[in-house]
């Protein structure tokens, strides 16, 4: 994935010893890896410098492409190899986590496992992003299959099967929480019988807690600092709460009820200089919630909701996760609407019709780099942007997949999974191949 001259310049490096170098080199030739949902801290930034400017016509140049199947789920990227998910029908039905050589797009490995899909609407494939931590590569199926593999061969270090190890109450669209990883447990929404969320030794698989007895809704946990706790928040089918990592213990809580069904997709957002934590859904709008830094309690600020999916208030998100900024909230309504709102109550500053396909479920993902942002749309575009209270800057805008029809069959089709973003390219898939582009300066 990277040049040959960062290969020549890290070999050198070793030769010399890291750590007597000066900072300024080892700046220059760090890259990221993208290893979980989201990011490497599981917010939407992509902190890579050396990035292209805007791209060079209509097209975005592929370095490669590899054949898959059908899925949601958005690849992760860690230690020279790409994951991803996928699902067969034939000759049996089956689940399969994959993974890729990140500067080729080769085959590595294949793990497969039968299961079949039964009362899941949105049958395409598996849902949640593939989790990498210390050589571990942990994987979460739509029917509630939790695998922890070798990162390095596909081997099994330990499993999860629903109805053997435990009792899946499995959603409508199906699990897909991607799984968190805090200190040496990983964190699942999982919606099991023992527990809506389950932690679990993440080197053995046992069990050390479970808590909440919700159903789940399709909401990856995200980790964060609260006084002198590592608090897991989570967002299930009834409330939004905060549970103490090591524990499960239920630190703060605040009831979040659904009207016609459980449509919690995008992850709890958090703006760390704010204190400021904020979810949205598709059905019930967006609540805000202002949260102490130094002690165990939230205070609700406002919530907003309008009269159904399309006369909706604020905003009602879908699966797109939205940038919150301390006085600013940026995100994509039921109907492909991109929005600015005032972060004190809700108030819409501004909105822009022409980043998605303006139809139901119409979306984007967003990943903060610098002072742009980049964002990918239901139509495959890559679109790069820079937003204020004033509006929106579209610098450049590119082709990057083809939409398919398999995740969901209207038109053209769409492409609605997460790309990662690591080693100066862009990664991600439709219903039938995994792609790959470089997007470092240099390649230009």
């Amino acid at each position: 994935m990277m040049s040959q001259r960062f290969f020549i310049i890290l070999t050198a490096l070793i030769g010399l010893g890291l750590s007597a170098l000066p900072s300024a080199v080892m700046k220059s030739v760090y890259a990221d890896d993208w290893p979980q949902w989201r990011g490497p801290n599981r917010d939407g930034v992509w902190r890579e410098t050396g990035i292209i400017d805007r791209f060079d016509g209509p097209e975005i140049k592929l370095r490669w492409r590899a054949k898959i199947s059908g899925g949601y789920s958005g690849p992760t990227v860690a230690d020279g190899r790409v994951f991803v998910t996928d699902r067969l029908t034939e000759p049996e039905e089956q689940e399969r986590v994959l993974a890729f050589d990140v500067r080729t797009g080769r085959p590595l490995w294949v793990f497969s496992y039968p299961c079949p899909y039964k009362n899941v609407t949105y049958r395409t494939g598996p849902r949640a992003s593939v989790t990498i931590h210390e050589g571990l590569a942990y994987a979460l199926g739509t029917m509630g299959h939790l695998l922890c593999l070798e990162a390095a061969t596909g081997k099994v270090v330990w499993k999860k099967i629903p109805g053997v190890d435990w009792e899946v109450r499995v959603p409508t669209w199906g699990v897909a929480a991607a799984p968190l990883v805090v200190g040496d447990l990983l964190i699942v929404q999982i919606g099991a019988r023992e527990g809506c969320v389950v932690a679990l030794d993440r080197k053995t698989g046992e069990v050390r807690w479970t808590a909440l007895e919700d159903d789940a809704s399709y909401s990856a946990p995200i980790a964060i600092r609260q006084g002198e706790h590592d608090v897991v928040v989570v967002w299930t089918g009834e409330r939004l709460a905060g549970l103490e990592a090591h524990t499960g213990r239920i630190l703060w809580e605040v009831p979040f009820t659904h009207r016609r069904w459980i449509d919690a997709i995008i992850s709890p957002v958090f703006d760390p200089a704010s204190g400021r934590l904020f979810i949205s859904c598709f059905d019930d709008g967006s609540l805000m919630l202002q949260l102490d830094p130094e002690r165990l309690t939230v205070k609700k600020l406002w919530a907003r909701k309008g009269k159904n999916e399309i006369e909706t208030d604020a905003l009602h998100c879908l699966m797109s996760s939205p940038i919150l900024e301390l006085n600013w909230i940026y995100g994509v309504d039921s109907y492909g609407q991109f929005r600015c709102l005032d972060a004190k109550n809700g108030d819409r500053i501004w909105e822009n019709t022409t980043l998605t396909s303006q139809l139901r479920w119409g979306t984007l993902h967003m990943v903060q780099q610098a002072d742009r942002v980049w964002m990918f749309n239901d139509q495959g575009e890559l679109i790069i942007a820079r937003l204020s209270p004033q509006g929106i800057d579209i610098i450049s805008r590119a082709r990057l997949l083809r939409p398919t029809r398999g995740q969901l069959p209207r038109g053209e089709g769409v492409t609605w999974s997460h790309p990662a973003f690591a080693g100066r390219h862009v990664f991600n898939r439709n219903d039938e191949e995994l792609v790959c582009a470089d997007l470092s300066a240099d390649a230009q």
